[in-house]
């Protein structure tokens, strides 16, 4: 079975893999934990990983069973099919969020944008990525074997 990418309704992604376990489908949607700073106090919450998207693997004949969630909104695609990830992917994402906040360690200083950079940690280890743009807080990464956008923060 494959690992499809599912993209969400806004805010959606927690509840849509709650729903979709019940129905039998093997979901995953990475979460982080985050400070949120409310108007007297500061909380931690796990928000996910990424803004709209989680991961299903089912069978090629089963991929309508993700319609049963109210929050689905589509299938991602890349280059007219259904968007893949692979096994291995899934399993970088899951041994990076198990080994804490190791984003801080990303750091392309030295680089140009249009750079091609080979990650050494954090969720995408082992992934290659083209600089798209440097700003005074954030650097900007084209993951093109996902065809993702990364933004890491300066440290």
């Amino acid at each position: 079975m494959k690992w499809y990418v599912v993209y969400t309704k806004p805010k959606w992604e927690k509840r849509a893999t709650e729903q979709l376990t019940k129905f039998g489908v093997n979901c995953y949607c990475p979460l982080i934990k985050k400070v949120q700073q409310r108007s007297d106090r500061k909380i931690k919450v796990e928000v996910p990983l990424f803004d709209h998207y989680i991961f299903v693997q089912l069978a090629q004949k089963d991929r309508n069973l993700v319609f049963h969630s109210p929050g689905v909104v589509r299938y991602l695609f890349w280059l007219g099919r259904h968007a893949i990830v692979r096994d291995q992917e899934i399993e970088t994402i899951k041994e990076w969020l198990n080994c804490g906040d190791t984003a801080k360690e990303i750091s392309v200083m030295q680089y140009q944008i249009g750079d091609r950079i080979h990650l050494n940690s954090g969720p995408f280890c082992d992934q290659n990525a083209v600089v798209k743009d440097i700003t005074k807080t954030h650097y900007v990464l084209i993951l093109e074997s996902l065809g993702y956008v990364l933004k890491v923060k300066h440290q």
